[in-house]
């Protein structure tokens, strides 16, 4: 069980689009294992591995009640996105102390590479979607306080920095 560090606010890494993976092999079920391990510890319901330092397209969401339920997922893609939205109140690791009510599609269907190496599709509605996106958006270089306005996003980032310097 490794717990990783999460990186900081304004690393750069968490600005850029993260590899494609080529192949699911054992360094890439050791980082989702790692992954796991970090996002149970926060807790959280997912992580992308650009929050962790690895800049590949790797992600695991556990929105279950129960945990264990972990979904490994690399290169994910959103095919479909649902019109109707949903919203909920997101926070990153990277950008501890703070959170804010964001609005996501309330489910999406997504591609992705399984932990067998299998291209899948599953649909993720409610939390599930909304973690999804969230981690997406991670591989793409991107925070949830990029979805809210430049003043409450500088805001925000200022108050983390307060906060956790």
């Amino acid at each position: 069980m490794t717990i990783r560090p999460c990186l900081r606010y304004p690393d750069r890494r968490l600005r850029t689009r993260a590899a494609e993976v080529e192949a699911i092999t054992d360094d890439v079920r050791a980082v989702w294992q790692d992954m796991i391990d970090t996002m149970e510890a926060m807790p959280g319901v997912g992580m992308g591995a650009p929050q962790i330092g690895v800049m590949l397209r790797l992600a695991v969401v556990d929105a279950s009640e129960t945990r264990g339920q972990a979904v490994r997922m690399a290169n994910p893609e959103i095919l479909h996105a649902s019109s109707q939205l949903r919203s909920h109140e997101e926070a990153s690791p990277n950008l501890p102390g703070v959170s804010a009510v964001i609005q996501r599609p309330r489910a999406v269907t997504v591609r992705f590479l399984n932990a067998e190496g299998e291209i899948e599709e599953r649909d993720f509605v409610g939390l599930w979607s909304t973690s999804v996106q969230h981690q997406i958006d991670h591989l793409n270089g991107r925070l949830f306080v990029d979805h809210l306005s430049k003043t409450k996003r500088d805001m925000l980032i200022r108050k983390s920095r307060k906060l956790h310097g």
